[in-house]
């Protein structure tokens, strides 16, 4: 369902014993945008929760990152969204 974008780690990472080297996002959706803006916390919370539930990953995955990979996580959601 709709586009994907795919994100290579600069610093892969590992999860459940399992490693990831590549993120993919896909575009979110109206029900995505909702669900975050709902759920309680900050906004650099609800943005984790948001981008990792479009990478279908836990938000401990997403917890674990570089910060230089999360920008680029960032940005593509910004891309998304323009």
């Amino acid at each position: 369902m709709g586009h994907v974008e795919r994100i290579k780690l600069n610093f892969p990472i590992e999860h459940d014993g399992l490693p990831i080297q590549e993120i993919a996002l896909r575009r979110p959706t109206v029900g995505d945008h909702l669900a975050a803006q709902k759920a309680a916390g900050t906004d650099a919370e609800r943005e984790i929760r948001l981008i990792a539930n479009l990478a279908e990953l836990p938000t401990d995955a997403i917890l674990k990152l570089d910060m230089k990979d999360y920008a680029q996580l960032q940005k593509v959601l910004g891309g998304f969204l323009q």
